[in-house]
């Protein structure tokens, strides 16, 4: 019976990379881009993207926003 493949997916669109089983990442994730983040002492968190527009997305959704109404409300009323 043959072994599944590794898979790894894009943090951001879901695209699917594969590798033969026991592959490095190096070997599926080729032209892909990871990310690695301290979550704690000692854990590291990877995050794979399979282009530079999927980690900007991913990247600008890590980042809280103001609501807009709320900066709205800080603009001067020109009517006056």
């Amino acid at each position: 019976m043959r072994k599944p493949d590794k898979q790894f997916s894009c943090h951001a669109c879901g695209r699917i990379a594969e590798g033969p089983p026991g592959a490095a990442p190096c070997e599926a994730l080729q032209s892909w881009l990871t990310v690695s983040s301290w979550a704690g002492p000692g854990v590291v968190e990877h995050y794979n993207f399979c282009s530079f527009s999927c980690l900007e997305t991913w990247a600008d959704a890590q980042v809280p926003r103001v609501p807009e109404v709320f900066l709205d409300s800080f603009k001067e009323d020109k009517s006056k």
